[in-house]
């Protein structure tokens, strides 16, 4: 096996062809400027290889130190974030959610959060796919459905499934809303992955007699293309909450409790002893109690 270069050259190659610049290695690195030019005449010595040019405003790779450069960075890269996931961060929390929670939700009750735990570090994970709480070190998380959702996890309920039709103001005004069902029927629809549509118009006793439809693949988009008037959405009434307030949407359909998808707040068993999670998961629940 070909000896490794030492470490200490390595490590000012990498800074050096960062900064392209012997000066700006040294500041980072807290030596001189000479002893990083000193560790980058070893590794080419020891390779036998050229890997910059000096020229008068600093260093140029040359064609072997940029590909070289390319893999030595992305290893440090690597140790540097394995490390900084190794060491303990008493005040992250890492909370996992779907892109739409976190929009239409999460992300405009933040200021409240941060007033109330400035010391927090929350760190959200937006995704539509299942995290794991050990591997992707997921601390909590809000999941849409029905328990269980495991033995190890401790599930509190947070939203309940509360579904209304919304619209721009242009599909009505506070002397024909809610819609009769027949009206509602007729307009046009915008769909989300779930398309409860369906279901909420048999609920109302009718069937659908939109002269169009929008599918859309989030819940997020829905809203917003309702926003835009593209037509009425169905959505959780808490999702909707700050639109509804600002007057960029209006309810045109009334409520209607799907049971079986309500939203709720998943932590390990374990993390229970966590002070800092237990911190979140209390703010979660009281800032949704002010919301239903």
């Amino acid at each position: 096996m070909a000896e490794l270069p030492p470490l200490n050259s390595l490590r000012a190659f990498d800074a050096a062809g960062r900064r392209l610049s012997f000066r700006a290695a040294a500041d980072e690195l807290g030596v001189t400027q000479g002893a990083v030019a000193q560790h980058v005449r070893q590794l080419e010595a020891h390779l036998d290889v050229i890997l910059f040019e000096r020229v008068p405003k600093g260093l140029a790779f040359t064609s072997a130190g940029r590909s070289y450069h390319n893999r030595i960075a992305g290893i440090f890269a690597d140790l540097r974030s394995a490390t900084a996931e190794l060491k303990p961060e008493p005040n992250k929390v890492v909370i996992s959610v779907t892109p739409t929670f976190a929009a239409k939700w999460l992300i405009p009750n933040l200021p409240d959060f941060t007033a109330a735990h400035p010391d927090i570090d929350l760190r959200i994970m937006a995704t539509e796919r299942v995290s794991s709480f050990y591997s992707d070190g997921i601390d909590l998380a809000v999941r849409q459905g029905s328990p269980p959702f495991g033995a190890s996890l401790d599930v509190t309920l947070l939203f309940r499934q509360s579904l209304i039709a919304v619209a721009a103001p242009k599909f009505g005004d506070k002397s024909d809303t809610p819609l009769d069902p027949e009206t509602l029927a007729k307009q046009p629809k915008v769909h989300d992955t779930h398309d409860q549509w369906p279901n909420y118009l048999a609920h109302l006793g009718t069937q659908d007699q939109s002269p169009r439809h929008l599918r859309l693949s989030q819940t997020s988009l829905a809203v917003d293309s309702a926003i835009a008037g593209q037509g009425v959405a169905l959505v959780s009434r808490f999702l909707v909450a700050h639109d509804l307030e600002a007057g960029r949407l209006v309810e045109v359909g009334t409520a209607w409790d799907a049971s079986g998808n309500d939203f709720y707040v998943l932590i390990p068993r374990t993390a229970k002893n966590n002070e800092t999670v237990v911190n979140v998961m209390t703010w979660l629940m009281a800032r949704s109690a002010t919301a239903t």
